[in-house]
């Protein structure tokens, strides 16, 4: 979540009288994350985040996106909702950009998670790949190994810019992740962007997931190593294998993984790195800093991806 696009009080108003919604009592800009603006909004009906779509989100891309937030409510999985307009619709337009009114989750993310917490993740991440499964919209991983390499192309005559020899071991990460990208693994639809801020905890219970837009079609086990990678490293960089063994044992007590699924973890952990990497290294080089923009920091995924490079055995990240 961040804040690209200013919003008037009186483009705002005009806004919400297509919702049954209420009356506007306050709002304000959030800054955490990097995808879409983000607004706090108070009525006199209650709490609601309103989104507007900006950069990698296509609008055609948002009745996928916001279906798969009804279909995941409906087989139990907490998530926010979209709000319906007044005339049946759920997206509308807001400065000039496509808009979204989404139900407020109680909560709050873990800045520190534990490896309970870790646990919780790793449940509710087969529970939604579990209640995915009958979801009838299909949409492609645009951020999969064709998307890094467009990224990477866009990034690399700067990359020096962050470290001196970083052009060097990106392209020898895409030619392994070309070569050994697995195949034929269970597939279907994935959340892929399953950071800690994008869970609530109401204490030590998980009260839901949200930020759904990313979510695609793709292997199962390629978005438990991005939890992997989101909620298993320490500040410091090093890796928690208490927190990989918690997340990766809530995982199985839903959906076990598969053996194949399990030897694909390295590989699909360093792809998931490199993904993350990626993105993060172009909005370093590309968007201006602001107030209410909160850039994220390639270097932290430059260390996962030479952490992910040493590991020759899925046992190393916890497996039981």
């Amino acid at each position: 979540m961040a804040v690209y696009t200013d919003v008037s009080e009186v483009e705002l108003e005009a806004f919400l009288s297509d919702y049954p919604a209420g009356r506007l009592l306050s709002y304000k800009g959030i800054a955490e994350g990097s995808e879409n603006s983000n607004f706090l909004l108070h009525t006199s009906s209650g709490a609601y985040i309103l989104t507007l779509y900006e950069k990698r989100v296509e609008r055609d891309d948002l009745p996928f996106f916001l279906a798969l937030m009804q279909h995941l409510a409906g087989k139990g999985i907490s998530c926010p909702l979209p709000v319906k307009r007044r005339d049946g619709e759920v997206i509308g337009m807001l400065a000039g950009r496509p808009a979204a009114l989404i139900t407020f989750l109680e909560g709050m993310w873990m800045r520190r998670p534990t490896a309970g917490h870790c646990r919780e993740v790793g449940r509710a991440l087969a529970g939604l790949h579990l209640a995915g499964m009958d979801f009838p919209l299909v949409r492609r991983n645009a951020l999969g190994l064709d998307g890094w390499h467009r990224l990477w192309q866009e990034s690399r005559p700067r990359a020096h810019e962050v470290e001196p020899q970083l052009a060097a071991e990106v392209d020898e990460d895409l030619a392994v992740l070309g070569r050994q990208w697995p195949a034929g693994l269970p597939a279907g639809i994935i959340h892929a962007d399953l950071f800690p801020d994008n869970v609530f905890f109401l204490g030590e219970e998980l009260s839901g997931l949200i930020d759904f837009y990313f979510a695609c079609n793709d292997l199962y086990a390629y978005d438990v190593a991005t939890c992997l990678n989101a909620w298993c490293f320490e500040k410091d960089f090093s890796f928690n294998a208490t927190k990989g063994r918690a997340l990766l044992a809530g995982y199985q007590a839903v959906r076990p993984l598969s053996p194949a699924e399990k030897a694909g973890l390295p590989i699909l952990a360093r792809g998931s790195a490199l993904r993350f990497m990626l993105t993060r290294l172009y909005d370093w080089l590309t968007i201006p800093d602001g107030e209410l923009i909160r850039k994220r920091d390639p270097m932290e995924y430059i260390r996962r991806l030479r952490f992910h490079r040493t590991i020759r055995s899925p046992l190393e990240y916890g497996l039981e």
